[in-house]
């Protein structure tokens, strides 16, 4: 089969196996090499892509749910769309949600997904309890902060490079509504914009717009949204009529011109300098999965998400000479989020640091890598690092830079021959 994730670069062969059972699982495992679990497939790069993959995603149950305490115990291949379907309506949320929620709960894990309140409450695997993992020999183990925490640590953010999840149990958030009360901030450059964080810190969600092709005095001007749930009891949540790209767009589409359209009509939609609205949790959390297939805007060549977070105290500074260097470029994306983080945690490969994170989609196309490659060493000058859920090309020793642990990841992976069975095309691009 040819077989891509949701940038839709790279594009190779692999075969597929899906289990059902623990022990179909063990002779997947015994009988192949190179292997990768694989979830929903909306990783963006070639973390999840290898000559054979694990489907996890029909190892799907829920096994039960403590609806007066919010523990939720699923397999791994149950998507955190399927979980708000039950827990909305009873009154609960995930903690902690990334931008979609067509993901699987083992990538969840596997990413260490964070979302629009890091700074309040962490990555995803500070909602997990524990889960069980598969390890290379077919043997089962229960991980956790109290028990088997080297193997928590690298699975949390491992990029399923350390076994196959099995099942999870996760700790949800108390709500009493499907809404949300937001304030929509509009700023005019940088340094508003950092203001405007700093001010509305105490609210639990935020998340910024930026337009990456503002010059000048421009440079970093924003759309900031900040909210928290409403409290008017009501939870009646059900699914949405969806958008469809039918088909890819040509390639010409997206360019400096329509990104600036976009970016100038988006901006220009909001008069006021501060605004506030009531919107739904679809609205606010996953508003691109309301249009399915919305990756082919990109074209048929595909696309990378660049995202990149660097340390507070460097933040501005740093900010400031990358949405230079991309508005010099021309090289703009109309998907460019910023938003505030949180301390980091001790995981091994998880992204988040204290700080600001900028991810911005770019189309693949000739000198792009090349440009990323320059925008690498800006944030290794300000001393950052590159996300590998959103990785399809960084170098190892970019790569390394970023990651103060990753010798202890990888001796762990040496020390139960995870090195022998569960490889990527992106650990062994970046040697992990």
């Amino acid at each position: 089969m040819i077989l891509q994730s949701w940038g839709n670069y790279p594009k190779i062969k692999s075969k597929s196996y899906s289990f059902r059972q623990e022990n179909a699982l063990m002779n997947i495992i015994d009988s192949n090499n190179e292997l990768i679990p694989f979830g929903n497939g909306r990783s963006y790069g070639d973390s999840a892509l290898s000559a054979n993959i694990i489907n996890v995603k029909p190892y799907n149950y829920f096994l039960s749910f403590n609806e007066e305490k919010g523990f939720l115990h699923i397999q791994s291949g149950v998507l955190l769309s399927e979980i708000l379907n039950v827990i909305i309506s009873r009154g609960w949320f995930l903690k902690i949600t990334p931008g979609t929620k067509l993901i699987t709960v083992g990538g969840a894990i596997a990413s260490d997904v964070h979302g629009k309140n890091h700074h309040v409450e962490g990555c995803f695997s500070e909602c997990v309890e524990e889960f069980n993992l598969m390890l290379p020999d077919g043997k089962i183990v229960i991980c956790s902060k109290t028990e088997n925490i080297e193997l928590f640590r690298a699975t949390c953010g491992g990029m399923g490079l350390t076994g196959v999840i099995l099942d999870a149990k996760i700790i949800l958030k108390k709500i009493n509504s499907k809404y949300i009360n937001q304030t929509t901030i509009k700023t005019k450059n940088l340094k508003e914009t950092f203001e405007a964080f700093e001010k509305y810190n105490d609210k639990p969600y935020s998340v910024a717009w930026i337009d990456c092709l503002a010059k000048g005095k421009k440079i970093g001007k924003c759309l900031l949204m900040v909210g928290d749930f409403d409290d008017d009891g009501d939870l009646d949540y059900g699914l949405k009529k969806k958008l469809n790209i039918p088909f890819n767009f040509p390639s010409f589409a997206l360019n400096t011109l329509s990104v600036k359209a976009f970016n100038w009509l988006y901006y220009g939609k909001v008069r006021k300098l501060v605004s506030k609205q009531k919107v739904d949790i679809d609205t606010f959390f996953y508003p691109l999965d309301a249009i399915e297939n919305w990756n082919r805007i990109y074209g048929k060549n595909g696309f990378t998400q660049y995202q990149f977070i660097l340390p507070l105290e460097n933040s501005f500074d740093g900010l400031e000479e990358i949405l230079k260097s991309i508005s010099n470029s021309g090289k703009g994306s109309f998907l460019a989020v910023l938003k505030l983080y949180g301390k980091t945690n001790e995981n091994y490969l998880s992204f988040p640091m204290e700080g600001y994170s900028l991810a911005l989609d770019f189309k693949i196309e000739k000198g792009l890598f090349e440009f990323l490659d320059e925008l690498d060493k800006i944030v290794l000058k300000y001393k950052g690092r590159i996300y590998l859920t959103k990785d399809v090309r960084v170098s190892k020793a970019t790569f390394e830079q970023g990651y103060p642990l990753i010798n202890e990841f990888r001796n762990l992976r040496e020390k139960y021959k995870m090195n022998k069975k569960f490889n990527s095309l992106q650990s062994n691009r970046v040697e992990i």
